[in-house]
C-alpha cells in the first residue's frame, strides 16, 4: 500500500512539483493550502504517514501546524519535514521545539527530497 504524505504550502508552483515527484515514486498525495486547512483534513480523520508543510504561509503557518500536530491524538508521532526557504538557525529550532522531524531548505531537487524522506519514513 502506497505512503500517504501530505503537502501543505501555500504556493501552488510548489505544491504541483512536490506532488509530481512524490506521485511519481509511488506516494499518495494531499494537498493543504495552509496550516488550517491541513489541520481540518487531519482532525476529520485523515491521517498521513508523513507530513511535508512550508513555514509561512497565511491563516497558519508551518510551525503552529506542528505544535497542534503534535499534541493531536494519532498523529503524536507521524513525521513532519518543513520545507521552506527559512534557514535562519533561530527558527530551525523553533522548528525543532514545535516537533518537526528535520528541516530541508528550498530549492531541493526531486532526489534529495525522496532521499530525506526514506530516512525518516519506514517501508518509503
Amino acid at each position: 500500500m502506497a505512503k500517504k504524505v501530505l503537502i501543505v504550502d501555500d504556493s501552488i508552483t510548489m505544491v504541483m512539483s512536490l506532488k509530481t515527484t512524490l506521485t511519481l515514486h509511488g506516494f499518495d498525495v494531499a494537498t493543504a493550502e495552509n496550516g488550517k486547512s491541513a489541520l481540518d483534513k487531519l482532525i476529520s480523520g485523515w491521517k498521513p504517514d508523513l507530513i511535508l508543510t512550508d513555514i509561512n504561509m497565511p491563516l497558519m503557518g508551518g510551525l503552529e501546524l506542528i505544535s497542534k500536530v503534535r499534541v493531536t491524538p494519532g498523529l503524536k508521532f507521524v513525521p513532519i519535514l518543513t520545507l521552506t526557504t527559512e534557514s535562519d538557525a533561530a527558527k530551525r529550532e523553533a522548528g525543532k521545539r514545535a516537533g518537526a522531524t528535520g528541516w530541508i531548505v528550498k530549492p531541493v531537487s526531486g532526489g534529495d527530497l525522496i532521499k530525506v524522506i526514506k530516512k525518516v519514513l519506514p517501508g518509503a
